[in-house]
């Protein structure tokens, strides 16, 4: 079930996300698959208010702008609310660490075995929930979402990050 379809979770629920096109580098397949699903999976199920008490639906446009992440945040009618904006540089070695294991899982899976690709894979997973975690930190006070939400989110800011 989408979760725009759950009338008990509208005043939580991301509507929308739009990723701002002057963020996004155009790269692999890969990538852009990342980004896709991540998008897909935050608006199947996501669980997101704002601490000022302002209530959802919520439509979002995420961008990079000199190193920082811009979260503009509107309402259901597209109204603007608040705009958060967050130095990336606390999750700048995380990120650079998630590219490099991202990129050796998706070279290892054309050709390693399962075992190398697995060790990638939990290494990739805990990279990310790190991530996760740091961004519900970094988000305090001002957002609120659950773990599964921050690990998606925390995705697309790697695709925008990720430069290639």
């Amino acid at each position: 079930m989408n979760a725009a379809d759950d009338p008990q979770d509208r005043s939580t629920l991301i509507l929308e996300i739009v990723l701002d096109e002057a963020s996004i580098d155009r790269n692999t397949p890969e990538i852009e698959h990342e980004r896709q699903v991540a998008i897909f999976d935050i608006l199947e199920a996501n669980k997101f208010s704002l601490d000022d008490g302002v209530c959802g639906p919520y439509r979002l446009r995420l961008a990079i702008v000199e190193k920082r992440l811009v979260i503009d945040i509107f309402g259901e009618d597209r109204s603007p609310l608040t705009t958060f904006v967050l130095s990336l540089s606390p999750l700048s070695k995380l990120i650079k660490d998630y590219f490099l294991v991202c990129e050796s899982y998706y070279d290892a899976i054309k050709t390693a075995p399962p075992s190398r690709i697995e060790a990638l894979d939990m290494g990739r997973r805990a990279l990310h929930d790190e991530g996760s975690r740091l961004l519900i930190e970094r988000l305090k006070g001002k957002i609120t979402t659950d773990f599964d939400t921050a690990r998606r989110l925390f995705t697309l800011i790697c695709t925008l990050h990720w430069k290639g």
